[in-house]
């Protein structure tokens, strides 16, 4: 069998950097001395006049970006999502979100996956943070296809983006021709009649993988790949939730806030459904390999395979 490819979602946000550069020269870059990690130095290697070193002062950054949309640049702004969401929380909001400013947020190393770094900075609440900023996008891309689609969409979307970017590497799954990203859509990845397992980000595998298992069990799963949390493809989640009559949330996230009360927000008003949410359930991450914690938490394959099983 030939090796999956793989490929951390925050090295395809430096090469999608790199690869717009040209086409969009008033596209500018800010780190907060991270770039090494957050994968921005491969845009500054190439564009070094367009790429600014803010220093470990994260709030600073987003205002200087605030104030370089303003003059017709196009900023990408980067951090780790604890500190990008997190700590510069204020500023997003009243200085980006509340003038709806053409400001662009990549946030890497978010979720458990960051690994050995621990609690402190697992941030495992950016994805609730900036959906209560009215008029923000969030996004959480699957693979690396699906990280160099969001960040194009981003930079051609008029308004704040918040894009979440992972440490790990992960497999590709969305390399096939017929795949097409549309902000605010979501794919469904396979068809099944018993129950809907809607992913988001990592996890999108975990569910795909956990939906193989399934099925040679005769249960057979829907898996809605959801990238774009907010807005979210409403229509497509409750015509899903129509035809199985069970929904599983699956996310590298709290399970308050995120991708599971988005789901559960809009089924609520639309179409009652059962939910089940699986993600960290209100409680903070700790140190360990990704794989490790991926498995103790519940959210690889099989962890999500006994989730649904059970709920089924």
């Amino acid at each position: 069998m030939a090796d999956i490819k793989k490929i951390a979602t925050r090295e395809s946000y430096g090469n999608a950097l790199k690869e717009l550069g040209n086409e969009f020269p008033n596209l500018v870059v800010l780190d907060a001395d991270l770039a090494e990690a957050t994968k921005t130095g491969i845009f500054k290697k190439e564009f070094p006049d367009r790429h600014i070193d803010c220093g470990i002062a994260e709030c600073n950054m987003m205002g200087i970006a605030a104030g370089l949309s303003l003059v017709g640049k196009i900023p990408f702004v980067s951090s780790f999502a604890m500190f990008a969401a997190g700590r510069a929380f204020e500023q997003v909001r009243n200085s980006i979100g509340y003038p709806h400013l053409n400001v662009k947020i990549g946030a890497t190393h978010a979720g458990i996956t960051v690994g050995e770094d621990g609690a402190s900075h697992q941030c495992n609440e950016d994805i609730a943070l900036m959906r209560t900023i009215p008029g923000m996008v969030v996004m959480c891309p699957s693979d690396d296809v699906e990280a160099k689609a969001a960040v194009r969409a981003a930079l051609e979307h008029e308004g704040p983006v918040y894009i979440r970017f992972g440490r790990s590497a992960v497999p590709v799954i969305n390399d096939n021709p017929d795949y097409k990203f549309e902000i605010g859509k979501g794919t469904v990845l396979r068809e099944g009649t018993d129950v809907t397992i809607i992913a988001t980000g990592i996890c999108v595998d975990s569910a795909l993988g956990a939906a193989k298992k399934l099925a040679d069990d005769g249960i057979s799963a829907e898996v809605i790949n959801i990238c774009t949390i907010k807005p979210l493809d409403e229509e497509l989640v409750v015509k899903s939730a129509k035809k199985t009559g069970k929904v599983v949330t699956v996310e590298e996230h709290s399970v308050i806030g995120g991708l599971g009360s988005a789901v559960c927000d809009c089924l609520c008003a639309k179409l009652p459904t059962p939910v089940k949410k699986v993600g960290m359930q209100d409680v903070f991450g700790e140190s360990g390999s990704a794989a490790a914690l991926l498995e103790k938490y519940g959210l690889d394959a099989e962890g999500v395979y006994k989730s649904v099983k059970e709920f089924v």
